[in-house]
């Protein structure tokens, strides 16, 4: 199968619990076989099951670097989409109490699409980017929705070769179909026309 992300060619990778992964030649990402994807409605059923509570205190730890990085770089008066926010949108939720006013989208919990023919100053889209079936029209998508130097925060777990994929936790999500290498979040930089990409162990952030 070519790369979802860059087309090129993949090679085998693993095979756990008859789900079978490939990783890209190219970019290095690692890819769920499309064989083992969900149904549209087994994915919101286990989306249901996430419970992400705006005022869970462990979530807004989690999220907390995003918040931070997005109060540092921006003030009130811009304009944010939270990109994939899902039933319990929390950065959005931590924003607000400081004066950020932020638009949601999520295709499953948010299906207001008229938003995406917006511009946006910053898109939030945090534990999202693994869920890309289409990342290559993902990404176009979410850089049409920027402003000239505005920014994508992102964040999802970054995969090494340190890291045993096989008890990796973060695979074992059923609803995960692609996991990103530092190489690969480059080549979305490079090649999907983002000026720069900041990499941390918290978060991304691309810059149009």
């Amino acid at each position: 199968m070519p790369c979802s992300l860059c087309n090129c060619t993949t090679r085998e990778f693993d095979t756990i619990k008859e789900r079978k992964y490939v990783q890209c030649t190219n970019c290095k990402a690692i890819l769920l076989s499309p064989e083992n994807y969900l149904t549209p409605q087994e994915e919101k059923f286990r989306y249901n099951l996430h419970q992400n509570d705006v005022n869970d205190p462990g979530y807004i730890e989690f999220v907390s670097p995003v918040v931070e990085k997005i109060k540092a770089d921006q003030n009130t008066e811009a304009r944010g989409l939270d990109y994939g926010c899902g039933p319990g949108p929390v950065i959005t939720s931590q924003l607000e109490k400081s004066g950020f006013k932020i638009k949601l989208y999520d295709p499953f919990y948010y299906p207001k699409t008229a938003v995406l023919n917006e511009k946006f100053d910053f898109l939030i889209c945090c534990e999202v980017m693994e869920h890309f079936q289409n990342p290559t029209t993902e990404f176009h998508l979410l850089k049409s929705l920027l402003k000239t130097n505005g920014k994508l925060y992102c964040k999802t777990e970054i995969w090494d070769d340190t890291i045993n994929f096989k008890t990796w936790h973060y695979k074992d999500d059923m609803t995960h179909v692609i996991f990103y290498e530092k190489k690969t979040l480059e080549w979305i930089q490079e090649n999907l026309k983002f000026s720069q990409v900041d990499i941390q162990d918290k978060f991304i952030a691309f810059t149009a």
